[in-house]
């Protein structure tokens, strides 16, 4: 990857397209916002493999991710709280519960900040509208 810098931050061209990065939200994505993204985006890739080749169907997984950061100490984030509903019917709880586990020891991004980030990891499961 290489960077270039411009006035208000950085930016990357990847294969999809132009990453602008910025503290400041008004002329790109800010680094905090990119490693939670970054972290969200990878465990819930992971679980949806997981799911799948599991055999368990769901029509919907939704994400929500509560962060906790530390203003004494650079600000830094501490732990991210994640929390996925997955939207299904006839949904075994205890297989969704072994599908999570394993998409946390499978997510690069959750194994590349463990010991300096808590990255805690619930679910819930809701029906479908009939």
């Amino acid at each position: 990857m290489e960077f270039t810098m411009h006035e208000n931050g950085f930016e990357s061209e990847f294969d999809f397209g132009k990453l602008t990065i910025s503290g400041n939200d008004e002329f790109g994505f800010r680094p905090y916002a990119l490693l939670v993204s970054s972290i969200a985006g990878c465990s819930g890739g992971v679980l949806k493999k997981v799911l799948t080749k599991m055999r368990i169907d769901y029509d919907d997984i939704k994400m929500k991710a509560d962060v906790k950061r530390n203003p004494d100490i650079a600000n830094r984030v501490e732990e991210i709280k994640l929390h996925f509903t997955i939207i299904g019917n006839d949904i075994s709880e205890a297989k969704v519960e072994k599908a999570l586990q394993l998409s946390t020891k499978n997510c690069a991004m959750v194994q590349s900040v463990k010991g300096s980030i808590h990255v805690i990891e619930t679910f819930e499961i809701k029906n479908s509208a009939a």
